[in-house]
């Protein structure tokens, strides 16, 4: 059993309007082991498809090495477009040395309300991930569960949800996890299969790619 904590702050500021939630990085990015690829940030995994995608969308041209410049981009496209980064899980136990969420045990979370409350110009959650056991959405399910609720929003493209905290209304989008493992169930879902069906070069990353788009805009 080992301790995995999160490396990070949240990076958030007074004038965020969009907060992306996740759980943890790899436990590499705690003891600072990069991999060849990896950027010492949120999200920075080689292997993590959240910044790729957002490159692609917002045509950012980001570099992908342990440099500071990397960084930097990161944190200036983030500032820019009033977004922050604030992962629910502050850290966890852990029996393998992997990322999985299902392998996190004593999990002690960020207070995600209190944030929202202390942060009013937020009015979008984006979460990396949907609602399985240890997602964002399942343990930000588990802070609110006695005192919010989050209201399903019709959508057959993206996972939508809405909330009202502080008397406001924050838009939720939880998305397919920016990880590889997700690709299986990418590639499983009839929505994937029918564009797949009629584009043979449609890739799961595209598919992430269509469903963050919808998110961020």
């Amino acid at each position: 059993m080992f301790y995995h904590f999160h490396p990070y702050k949240p990076f958030i500021f007074e004038d965020t309007n969009t907060l992306i939630i996740g759980t943890l990085p790899p436990p590499r990015f705690c003891e600072k082991d990069f991999k060849d690829g990896d950027v010492d940030f949120c999200y920075g995994s080689k292997n993590n498809q959240l910044w790729p995608a957002i490159d692609k969308i917002f045509n950012l041209n980001l570099l992908y090495d342990n440099s500071n410049k990397a960084i930097n981009q990161r944190k200036s496209f983030l500032k820019k477009n009033y977004i922050g980064i604030c992962d629910i899980v502050e850290s966890c136990h852990r029996e393998k040395f992997d990322a999985s969420d299902l392998g996190m045990q004593n999990v002690k979370l960020r207070n995600i309300i209190e944030i929202l409350e202390n942060y009013k110009n937020i009015n979008k959650i984006i979460f990396t991930g949907k609602n399985s056991k240890n997602s964002p959405e399942y343990f930000f399910r588990k802070q609110i569960s006695n005192t919010y609720t989050m209201k399903l929003k019709e959508n057959e493209f993206i996972r939508e949800h809405t909330i009202n905290i502080s008397n406001r209304k924050i838009t939720i989008f939880s998305l397919t996890s920016p990880s590889n493992a997700a690709n299986r169930s990418i590639g499983s879902s009839n929505l994937y299969k029918l564009r797949k069906k009629q584009n043979p070069n449609y890739s799961t990353f595209l598919f992430r790619i269509d469903e963050y788009k919808f998110a961020f805009f």
